[in-house]
């Protein structure tokens, strides 16, 4: 069905934006009718037939739930299942809007939007609607993210589904992740879906910064500022002015530099070193860490102002022991780049090699896989890659020396027993469960718990 051929209701408490969709709409549309009060949705569905209804997801008055968006969805597919729902949301409901489509909604559109963009959105779910086959996150994906960023497991793909959703926005983002999670290439693809994509992606690993550097790296300096400026210099968010930037390691700054960072994130103003200039700045802000949000939100460490004002959407990625077979997705994957770098054919992987790539538990995550495999490229002998040739890293296995102190206590030891013999048996979890006489499931905890 083309949209204008479309029936459209429109539900939001805000008369403003009745009155301005039903504007826009008007000639796009064959008929659009609006209401404000989303009680008189049941009487109203049994009345008339829509094929799309834009809701939105929160109102003044009815439940007051903060989830009144959800809770209409479900009674509009409970009375009608084949109308194609958009879900009308602010920044802060983001992660709210996204639960939506996993409810039945067929898209959903962020406040403030551009009318092309909403015109766009609306023909997408029409046609998508009569075509009876709504289109699959794998899909859009593997045409989406190309090499850059793999997986099909349910977790990858609730990620891309993320990133397809706020890329197009303005909202902040924080990248959540273990070390060598990926958080680095979730942003770029954040800023390439963007529309500052042709704009500059301006990265800062802000936690390597000294208390020194920080100011100047970040917000610039006027010659004479310090011994060493010797020139005029712009700073990070200078530099990415009109487009991304991504601040690595937020976690790590201390509440001095967080200070700082606030103020330029509140004015949107940077001013250098050596000068009282304020300099405007319109930047798209990313950050990433490896800490938990729940130690962000302890203010002995971070600023809880800050953490709001970096956190509109938060995206974490999960650590590739929980991936499944996204394992060797990536293991192919990162054999036929190496094979190519190394100008060798591309390698098969054994059996025993995959069943070894499944059981090893990853501390270092995609990054560690990434260098074994590359290593197994390199010394492998034949075109198939055995057990054998895959060896991981000895950084993410050094052995961990017990502490001859007051502290040492029972879990200090099962944390170095367990360690050791992990290393004994290669990263084997069968064999080293085996030997230490727990299930499998039981070490899977204790690696959790220890950070092993």
């Amino acid at each position: 069905m083309q949209l204008k051929k479309a029936s459209v209701l429109l539900v939001d408490d805000d008369t403003d934006v009745l009155t301005a969709v039903r504007l826009l709409l008007r000639p796009h549309v064959r008929d659009i009718a609006v209401e404000k009060n989303p009680d008189a949705l049941p009487a109203l569905l049994r009345q008339q037939s829509f094929d799309l209804i834009l809701l939105d997801m929160n109102f003044k008055s009815a439940l007051n739930t903060g989830n009144e968006g959800l809770y209409w969805l479900r009674k509009i597919k409970e009375l009608k299942p084949d109308v194609a729902v958009i879900m009308i949301t602010a920044y802060g409901d983001i992660d709210l809007a996204i639960r939506s489509l996993k409810e039945g909604a067929a898209d959903f559109v962020v406040k403030p939007w551009h009318n092309d963009k909403l015109l766009a959105i609306l023909a997408d779910a029409v046609g998508t609607k009569s075509k009876g086959t709504p289109s699959s996150a794998t899909e859009s994906t593997a045409e989406i993210f190309g090499t850059e960023l793999l997986g099909t497991s349910e977790a990858m793909q609730d990620i891309f589904l993320k990133i397809r959703k706020v890329a197009p926005t303005d909202a902040n983002i924080l990248i959540l992740g273990e070390n060598g999670t990926g958080k680095e290439l979730v942003a770029k693809a954040i800023h390439h879906f963007s529309l500052r994509a042709t704009k500059p992606y301006v990265k800062v690993d802000v936690g390597a910064l000294t208390e020194s550097l920080f100011e100047s790296e970040l917000f610039g300096h006027k010659k004479g500022a310090f011994t060493d400026a010797r020139e005029d210099r712009a700073g990070r968010f200078e530099a990415a002015n009109g487009g991304t930037i991504f601040l690595d390691e937020i976690g790590n700054i201390s509440l001095h530099q967080q200070a700082k960072l606030l103020s330029v994130l509140q004015n949107r103003q940077v001013i250098r070193l050596g000068t009282n200039e304020a300099v405007n700045v319109d930047v798209r802000l990313l950050c990433a860490t490896n800490v938990p949000l729940a130690e962000l939100a302890n203010e002995s460490r971070f600023r809880k102002d800050l953490v709001y004002r970096i956190n509109t959407v938060e995206i974490t990625i999960p650590p590739l022991r929980k991936r499944g077979n996204d394992i060797l997705l990536l293991a192919r994957h990162f054999a036929a780049v190496y094979a190519d770098k190394y100008m060798k054919p591309a390698p098969e992987l054994s059996k025993t090699a995959l069943e070894k790539l499944l059981q090893y538990h990853y501390p270092g995550n995609v990054r560690e896989l990434q260098y074994a495999i590359e290593r197994a490229v390199i010394m492998a002998d034949g075109p198939v890659l055995q057990a054998d040739d895959i060896i991981f890293s000895p950084i993410e296995l050094a052995p961990v020396e017990e502490k001859q102190t007051e502290e040492s206590n029972l879990e200090e030891l099962e944390r170095v027993t367990i360690n050791r013999v992990l290393q004994k048996h290669g990263g084997n979890l069968t064999r080293a469960s085996k030997e230490l006489g727990i299930t499998r499931t039981a070490l899977y905890r204790r690696l959790g718990k220890y950070g092993l």
